[in-house]
């Protein structure tokens, strides 16, 4: 179709594991025999879906794997997937950053793309010089870029800090030019990943409406990579969800939420059983199991509360060994940030550790929770994270006549008093609660 912006046709990236150019010579000279005879390299044939919660036997893996799909102009896209599922490496293609092992993609228009922090300026260049070369980049003109620049600077909120290198911005600053220069300047396609999570808040409501005006206002195409669910049903209209790698859902985007949230709902345990050094982790921390179980009865609901308890394996001994257990809701709004400091005095010793929490009842409300975990060193250090490694289900229970779920991340059992009298007058209740 003539509108058809985007369009991605068996798409497929694969990524080497372990050190970069340690291949064979008998595998380069295979490659290029293969190459001249204008054969397909017979080491793509070797590799695995790219999934965290295994090792895995091959070194090689799929980061995506055989992705179709068309995007229109004015199309406002919402990619979505647990982290390791391939959106990051998909807009890089996108964008030109890196090229696709197999298939191709056809991309109609400029593309201004917003990746990770870091990329997309000089560091050693003005936030001035970096707006003006973005442009240059992009094709507009000089005074097409003057005309803009003004609108640029007040909306990132830099014009103090305009002439000095963005090298010694915050990531804040950063974040926040970048963002100005990649919806300010004119291109076709908006690419946005999800590094609007080092924004404030107002910030990232400032940027969600400006999208929305971008694609809605503009008829320019976005695609937008969020774990916020709710951002996600603000700003697009279609949705793509990828798991390992692979396309598994195209289409409306409240279908494509409703399809993710459906994909690890029942997903409450996890249990290693193979060699240690092939659990999920590093060479530090090696998740063995992760369960979360209701306190009472079969199921977790409001009112039976529930337990979270991890086993993991430390190697590393003479440190202050911490976890922090976060809970966030399927939307990514945070529950609870909360860290159990295991070892003191640097007392630390290589083995096995067992840790478990009680959520007591009628304090969690209902919906679909998830929960990322942190290891540290000194509650300073990172020794090992990760994001939505486990997702549960906390299943409502009707409120006197009201059977549906009340609005809310906590559903706390709360102690009313009440007292009439014909006077006006204030009288003295108790103070529980």
């Amino acid at each position: 179709m003539s509108n058809t912006v985007i369009k991605v046709e068996n798409l497929s990236k694969q990524y080497r594991l372990g050190q970069i150019g340690t291949g064979s010579l008998s595998h380069d000279i295979n490659r290029w025999w293969h190459t001249v005879r204008g054969k397909e390299n017979p080491y793509l044939k070797i590799g695995e879906a790219n999934d965290r919660t295994s090792k895995g036997e091959s070194e090689y893996v799929w980061s995506l794997r055989d992705i179709n799909f068309d995007i229109q102009q004015g199309d406002a896209v919402g990619i979505i997937g647990r982290n390791g599922a391939g959106k990051s490496t998909l807009l890089k293609i996108l964008s030109r950053v890196t090229s696709p092992t197999t298939g191709a993609v056809k991309v109609k228009g400029r593309v201004a793309s917003l990746l990770e922090v870091g990329t997309g300026f000089h560091p050693d260049l003005s936030g001035r010089e970096n707006i003006f070369l973005n442009g240059a980049i992009l094709g507009m003109r000089k005074e097409e870029i003057k005309r803009k620049f003004d609108e640029i600077v007040d909306f990132a909120g830099v014009e103090r800090y305009i002439d000095t290198p963005v090298k010694r911005y915050s990531s804040g600053m950063y974040v926040r030019l970048a963002f100005a220069v990649a919806a300010h300047l004119e291109s076709e396609i908006l690419i946005v990943d999800e590094v609007l999570a080092v924004g404030d808040a107002e910030f990232q409501k400032k940027c969600l409406g400006k999208m929305g005006d971008v694609s809605k206002g503009e008829g320019r195409t976005v695609l937008f990579v969020s774990h916020n669910m709710a951002a996600v049903k603000q700003l697009c209209t279609k949705g793509i969800v990828l798991k390992n790698g692979g396309l598994t859902f195209s289409g409306n985007h409240l279908e494509a939420i409703n399809y993710y949230q459906s994909l690890n709902n029942s997903i409450s345990s996890f249990h290693h059983t193979g060699k240690l050094e092939e659990a999920p982790g590093n060479d530090d921390i090696r998740i063995l199991s992760f369960s979360v179980l209701p306190l009472n009865g079969n199921e977790i609901s409001i009112s039976s509360g529930f337990s979270f308890k991890i086993k993991f394996y430390n190697s590393k001994s003479g440190i202050n060994l911490d976890t922090t257990f976060e809970l966030r809701t399927i939307d990514d709004v945070a529950v609870f940030h909360h860290a159990k400091l295991i070892t003191i005095h640097k007392d630390s010793k290589q083995g096995y550790y067992v840790v478990e929490g009680v959520i007591p009842s009628n304090l969690i409300n209902a919906g679909i929770y998830k929960f990322n975990l942190i290891f540290g060193e000194d509650q300073r250090y990172a020794l090992f994270t990760v994001d939505d490694f486990i997702q549960f289900e906390i299943l409502n229970e009707s409120f006197g006549s009201n059977n549906n779920i009340l609005p809310g991340v906590i559903r706390p059992e709360i102690k009313y008093n009440l007292e009439y009298s014909e006077n006006n007058y204030e009288p003295a209740l108790p103070h529980s609660i």
